[in-house]
């Protein structure tokens, strides 16, 4: 359990940073998702003995749909033999559906990995074609929420993976039959192989992008499969060629970057080394001496230890760069003030050399907890303290100033949406004007503990112009005790914006989309 924890606080350190709920003073809470709740008519069941005659894959990955989509769980990329959220996951399988399947080996992980995290990015192409195969738009409406999974995993793996049609049709139909009912059986097999049918002719019944711009971007959306309003504003601010391409890298299967612990001595060749011996491809990145990037192999860093050992973190080169930006010097007092899950605490806390200090703040004391323990493994502890606080509380209460405060946003996390395949459908429109609120208040709050000559760093993981250069502008006219302090000298020219900003852009740079800009302290 504590290898899980330790793996989902270097993945997600930069694509699950506090909520703008996190901050508020009362939540609204989410009601869970019953594993016993598998939609109207579904009869209960009590658990039965293995089926082995089911698929595994499918069937773990139609419960952990069904627990993303209505229980609010992460979309996990990796989960350690079969583990999930802590829990064994066949236990979920059971509770939810009513029987055990074998145990998964590692070929069945892949598979759960691909299927889950690619029918979340394509959700609404899926539904798009389910819904055009139903014989009316009510049936699909009401269709109960298990039988819904098991047909986008279907039509995904016909569709997306080019898996052996019959095959894909045969198996979801026997899942459907032993989960649900024999008619709900039947049904998947109608629906699928109308599916195949059409494919085989060249006839999936898909929209044309025509029309006014938002016939245009309803298109888009559906044969992009994203939310609408993300398409039209990013028709706005890229243009359709970037914002298409933009969509593109998004529905990718993404790659990841992994950091040697430079403050446990150990080296990017002592990474390389292990990486070699364990069979994992990888090259060097290109812009940060500490990184290696592998686009394969990382659940085999996992099981091997890498990470509990603290060899290395799994972190993106954006995330790196943003640290770059910062550029912890030995001896400095740095703020890094909405820290968890702590990724860049972590890489500020090995670049001190052993003298300095890192004050790690967040509002989620658990995730404190998390970064401490880690930063234990990582031999950098000593020079990193915790504090539990929300940022506008603390500046409000405290006197005391920094070399340099790192504001990493609470964001809408637009520039991480590869890895992060269930955020675009969790983000909405109207989020965004809570999130610039938000944002201005802790930059406000931020500023008050930056000492004269001081540097403040804001950050963000999205590419959006309101929560990057917008909220910059809006805090200089706000606070003219600061000026922009180019980063120029501190990044490539390729990531140094016109304004003198870092911004890193996925489809140009092959990174997550980050953004940052240090701002200076008059003395």
């Amino acid at each position: 359990m504590a290898q899980l924890l330790s793996f989902r606080v270097y993945l997600s350190a930069e694509t699950q940073k506090a909520s703008p709920e996190s901050f508020k003073r009362t939540q609204k809470t989410r009601k869970p998702f019953s594993p016993d709740r598998r939609g109207p008519g579904a009869p209960s069941r009590k658990p039965q003995n293995l089926n082995l005659e089911v698929s595994p894959h499918r069937a773990v990955s139609a419960v952990r749909l069904m627990r993303i989509e209505y229980g609010g769980a992460f979309a996990d990329l990796l989960n350690e033999k079969g583990k999930g959220s802590g829990s064994n996951e066949m236990s979920y399988v059971e509770r939810t559906i009513g029987f055990r399947t074998r145990d998964l080996d590692d070929r069945d992980l892949r598979l759960v990995t691909d299927v889950v995290g690619g029918t979340i990015r394509w959700r609404r192409y899926l539904d798009h074609l389910i819904g055009s195969l139903c014989h009316n738009e009510r049936t699909f409406r009401n269709m109960e929420p298990l039988l819904l999974q098991i047909l986008r995993i279907g039509v995904y793996e016909i569709i997306k993976r080019d898996m052996p049609p019959y095959a894909v049709v045969d198996e979801n139909v026997r899942l459907a039959k032993v989960a649900l009912r024999p008619g709900a059986g039947d049904f998947v097999n109608g629906i699928l192989r109308k599916l195949v049918s059409l494919k085989e002719k060249d006839a999936l019944p898909l929209p044309k992008v025509e029309g006014d711009d938002r016939a245009q971007a309803r298109a888009l959306a559906t044969l992009h499969s994203h939310p609408v309003w993300m398409v039209r504003r990013w028709v706005k601010y890229l243009g359709l060629d970037e914002a298409t391409k933009l969509m593109t890298w998004n529905n990718n299967d993404p790659g990841f970057s992994l950091r040697a612990n430079t403050g446990r001595g150990i080296t990017r060749s002592d990474l390389v080394e292990r990486l070699n011996s364990l069979k994992v491809p990888h090259e060097l990145s290109l812009h940060l001496e500490e990184f290696v990037r592998i686009k394969t192999g990382l659940q085999i860093v996992v099981q091997a230890g890498l990470l509990k050992e603290g060899i290395c973190s799994v972190q993106d080169e954006s995330a790196g760069l943003i640290v770059s930006v910062v550029k912890p010097q030995p001896g400095e007092r740095i703020m890094d003030a909405c820290a968890a899950p702590g990724g860049k605490t972590l890489f500020m806390a090995s670049c001190l050399k052993g003298h300095g200090m890192i004050y790690a703040m967040d509002v989620n004391e658990g995730r404190l907890r998390i970064l401490g323990e880690t930063a234990k493994s990582h031999q950098v502890d000593g020079l990193i303290t915790t504090i539990h606080s929300d940022l506008r509380v603390f500046a409000e209460t405290n006197e005391v100033q920094y070399d340099k405060v790192l504001l990493d946003a609470p964001c809408s996390g637009l520039g991480v949406l590869s890895k992060r395949a269930d955020l675009r459908w969790n983000r909405k429109l109207e989020d965004m004007v809570e999130l610039t609120k938000l944002q201005d208040e802790l930059l406000d709050s931020a500023s008050k503990l930056v000492k004269h000559g001081g540097v403040l760093i804001y950050s963000t993981c999205s590419i959006d112009p309101e929560e990057n250069e917008g909220r910059v502008k809006a805090f200089l006219e706000r606070h003219p005790e600061f000026s922009i302090d180019p980063v120029t000298s501190f990044v490539p020219s390729s990531f140094v914006t016109s304004q003198g900003f870092f911004l890193s852009n996925p489809v140009k740079h092959s990174l997550d989309g980050a953004f940052a800009a240090r701002l200076v302290r008059a003395l």
